[in-house]
């Protein structure tokens, strides 16, 4: 340790969230003073202020206001639909938009593994992406669908920080995030280096107040998918309705 220079703490609000505040203590309390540390955080709340004070030298900090989360290359969609529809619509975007690359949200590591088993009783290559499986079950599945081996993730936040693969053209909210900010890291999975991507949150009566919160914080449009009667009189939308 007495030879580190440079120290690096990506997502800080995170890995305090998983409870790893012992260890990072631990790390950051056995570099040189000397050293220059960089901490990167999508929030900044009171713990990872404590850990900016305590480790931390008259930091310089930068903060991306909020008007800076929108990509103006991502169309955001969102439909409202009962719970327990939520599978067959999200077939139906899946068949109607030839989806072909993209990763699909869901709340819990039980209805992860579900909706995974049962895309690929319908035909896709797909797997499984949660915190259950070991960093290298993990590493193997962002593979094969970095490869194109697998054409979906069904993935839990797990696989929302950090997670860098081109070519994502879909992000579909299966459930709604309660946090706002989760929703922000998850679209931002595509819409990659001036590509182009599109976001679609599926949003039961019961998650309508966390997408409403979602919505106040951000500058950018995200449209209610079209009916299929409303898509015959405009024929500019990309998305096929389905009510």
């Amino acid at each position: 340790m007495a030879a580190v220079k440079v120290l690096v703490l990506d997502e800080a609000d995170r890995m305090l969230d998983m409870g790893f505040i012992e260890d990072i203590g631990y790390i950051l309390s056995k570099a040189p003073s000397s050293r220059q540390t960089s901490l990167f955080s999508a929030t900044i709340d009171k713990t990872v202020m404590n850990v900016c004070n305590r480790y931390m030298h008259n930091p310089v900090k930068i903060l991306v206001s909020k008007d800076e989360i929108g990509l103006t290359q991502m169309k955001q969609y969102y439909t409202v639909v009962n719970q327990g529809s939520k599978f067959d619509t999200l077939c139906t975007i899946l068949h109607e938009n030839n989806v072909d690359r993209a990763i699909v949200f869901c709340r819990t590591r039980h209805e992860t593994s579900k909706i995974a088993d049962r895309l690929a009783q319908r035909g896709y290559r797909t797997q499984a992406l949660h915190a259950g499986y070991t960093q290298p079950q993990r590493e193997r599945a962002i593979n094969a669908f970095r490869q194109g081996k697998l054409n979906l993730l069904v993935a839990t936040d797990v696989a929302a920080r950090g997670l860098d693969i081109e070519g994502i053209t879909h992000i579909i909210n299966f459930d709604v995030p309660a946090e706002p900010q989760v929703y922000f890291h998850r679209v931002g999975r595509t819409a990659r280096k001036g590509s182009d991507g599109t976001a679609i949150s599926l949003v039961s009566y019961g998650e309508m107040s966390n997408f409403n919160n979602i919505k106040a914080i951000t500058k950018t449009k995200i449209e209610e998918l079209r009916s299929s009667s409303s898509k015959q009189e405009s024929q500019d939308s990309p998305i096929v309705g389905f009510f």
